[in-house]
């Protein structure tokens, strides 16, 4: 009898198979040790253009902070006022400022200022604001509420008028270190906060109770397991505001309370070049726009560390 719904003369045919292969498509290789964290974020990140063009940024910048001699052998602090506003000519490309100034050369040495002032107050800060984050964060109770009042406080306080103030205190004895410690005691309250969060969400893991049962103190917990699986969001937030205090320094060093004048920083050439902004504009265009190139590296860089740190954001 034949089945219901077919005429007597179709046929069907099925594709010849080979049944050993089955289930072979979706293998996963059960021996492989499971990927961790950071091998998926540097996954994530090197197939990103965005990354490599950061990467190459910082890169140079470092070097120009590192090394200056190699970009250029001329002395920055070296002024005729003979060359005041002289135009661009072989072995000075971008021109003299109003003292007569070589502006590529301050350009250059001027890096080393910047990127070393925004580098130690950013180690300064993450040590500040982790160590207090994850005292409130692990520990809680009073430590929390103490450490938690103190944060809020310091967060309270406008962050460049602190440094203002506090500077100005300081203006007859300004070196690199003064503006590290100025900035740095003002800009830890963030970093504690992604902490103190960070902290809270890993604390009550399960390896943290794991590490707890098998007779570990709180302290071994706290800097091997804790912060290890916290540090996401410290090391975003580390990139992004390495540019906020290059850009701090150059502000202070533009309102003449940063950096002391026998150092060659963007933001004293900047405040420099702001009188002759009509008549000569390139004067103020080389060290705003060195700044502005290394302060977007720096962002571009949090942004995609972010995005390869963050799991939803990497899927999305």
């Amino acid at each position: 009898m034949p089945d219901a719904g077919r005429r007597p003369s179709q046929q069907h045919f099925v594709a010849p198979f080979d049944e050993d292969t089955l289930g072979t498509v979706d293998t996963v290789d059960e021996s492989a040790a499971p990927a961790s964290l950071w091998t998926e974020a540097w996954r994530s990140v090197r197939r990103r253009p965005l990354f490599w063009i950061s990467s190459t940024m910082i890169l140079l910048v470092v070097l120009l902070a590192i090394a200056p001699s190699l970009f250029t052998s001329l002395d920055p602090r070296f002024c005729e006022l003979k060359n005041s506003f002289g135009s661009p000519s072989a072995g000075h490309p971008f021109g003299y400022d109003r003292q007569g100034c070589d502006i590529y050369a301050r350009t250059i040495y001027g890096a080393s200022a910047s990127v070393t002032v925004g580098t130690l107050t950013t180690m300064l800060v993450v040590l500040i604001g982790s160590v207090v984050g994850a005292i409130a964060g692990f520990y809680g109770g009073w430590f929390d509420a103490l450490l938690s009042r103190v944060t809020d406080i310091f967060f309270a306080i406008p962050f460049i008028l602190a440094g203002i103030v506090v500077m100005t205190m300081f203006k007859e004895d300004r070196n690199v270190l003064t503006v590290v410690f100025v900035l740095g005691a003002f800009g830890w309250p963030q970093i504690a906060r992604i902490t103190r969060g960070a902290v809270l969400s890993v604390k009550n893991s399960e390896f943290i109770t794991a590490s707890t049962a098998l007779g570990a103190s709180r302290v071994t917990t706290l800097v091997r397991h804790v912060m290890p699986n916290s540090a996401a969001p410290i090391i975003v937030t580390a990139t992004v505001s390495l540019g906020i205090y290059i850009v701090a320094e150059a502000t202070l060093s533009f309102l003449g309370i940063g950096l002391p004048p026998e150092i060659t920083s963007w933001g004293a050439d900047i405040a420099k070049a702001q009188a002759s902004l009509r008549a000569e504009p390139s004067v103020l265009f080389y060290p705003a726009g060195a700044l502005a190139i290394t302060v977007l590296s720096f962002i571009m860089m949090g942004d995609v560390v972010r995005d390869a740190l963050d799991p939803k954001a990497r899927n999305r």
